[in-house]
């Protein structure tokens, strides 16, 4: 196995189980709680439950607040592997959500200071949450292959573009109120059974590309979709992220391993981290596919073709 490290930071929502399964590092953010304590994140669940966080975000959304890793978080990380001699990968959630990937360079010129034959890659995932963390579970599975970390990042910075996100949002008014999307936008995710299904988009947002009324509608639309857009299905490793909606992800889980036979799916949670941003709602899968096209015109297209039959 090649000898390199991966890190990523904590909004890949990847938990202990699957941190020590893939042998990734995951560098903490910060939040601040209703009641003005910050806290260290994770992804794991220490003050409350699932349940009990997201029922509160839904009643309180603004009195929640985060922070990525700073410049000198990601340097201390950086300089401990670099005074092991050993090389870094670094994730960070997309660059068009949040500043983190600069700070993480920013770190990288630090650290080299201070080391100058230090190796650290830093990537923008163009993704974030469950995308994110996928990637990074790729990530480890090349370097088990015994790709080298060069060969890595590049594999990284070429298949992007490829984690797709294929789920829903039902709650799109939580997110306007975070300023993710327009209040107008939002008025149609709160109109009683319509499902809007979201994709990331060329700069690693997520974009609505259809509307749905009803989960079963929502389901069959999604499955049509996947099978359009997937490649290898049966070699993949599908993660499904929600946010307080297991039963609607147990039930996505069945029908995809029905349809696709992957090598596994995995249900993970979104810690708050990503939680606070995204609020209640969330039902997404997270796979490997063909390329995402820049404005979105293809995926629309898929989209809508299922959603009108």
């Amino acid at each position: 196995m090649s000898e390199f490290a991966i890190l990523a930071d904590v909004t890949c929502d990847l938990d202990a189980e699957l941190q020590e399964k893939y042998n990734i590092h995951v560098i903490p953010g910060h939040m601040t709680l209703p009641d003005k304590r910050e806290m260290e994140t994770l992804p794991e669940w220490t003050l409350f439950t699932r349940e009990e966080f997201y029922t509160d975000l839904k009643k309180r959304p603004n009195e929640y607040t985060t922070s990525p890793p700073n410049v000198q978080a990601f340097t201390d990380v950086f300089t401990q592997y670099a005074a092991k001699g050993c090389p870094v990968i670094v994730l960070t959630i997309s660059g068009g959500m949040s500043g983190t990937f600069n700070f993480a360079t920013q770190a990288k010129k630090a650290a080299l200071a201070q080391y100058p034959d230090a190796v650290i890659h830093c990537v923008d995932s163009l993704r974030f949450g469950p995308g994110l963390g996928l990637m990074a579970m790729y990530a480890s599975m090349k370097r088990a292959e015994g790709k080298t970390i060069e060969e890595t990042v590049e594999w990284l910075e070429s298949n992007k573009n490829r984690f797709h996100q294929a789920g829903w949002l039902d709650d799109l008014s939580f997110v306007a109120k975070k300023g993710r999307l327009t209040h107008a936008k939002a008025f149609f995710g709160a109109l009683a059974g319509v499902k809007p299904l979201g994709e990331f988009d060329y700069n690693g947002l997520t974009t609505v590309i259809g509307k749905a009324r009803g989960a079963k509608a929502a389901y069959a639309a999604l499955l049509s979709y996947i099978e359009e857009t997937i490649e290898d299905a049966e070699d993949q490793v599908i993660v499904i992220a929600q946010t307080n909606r297991l039963p609607q992800a147990e039930e996505y889980k069945r029908l995809i391993e029905e349809k696709f036979h992957p090598k596994e799916v995995l249900i993970r949670d979104v810690y708050p981290s990503c939680g606070i941003n995204i609020g209640p709602g969330l039902m997404a899968a997270y796979y490997i596919g063909e390329p995402i096209s820049e404005g979105l015109e293809k995926e629309r297209a898929i989209m809508e073709k299922y959603l009108g039959a």
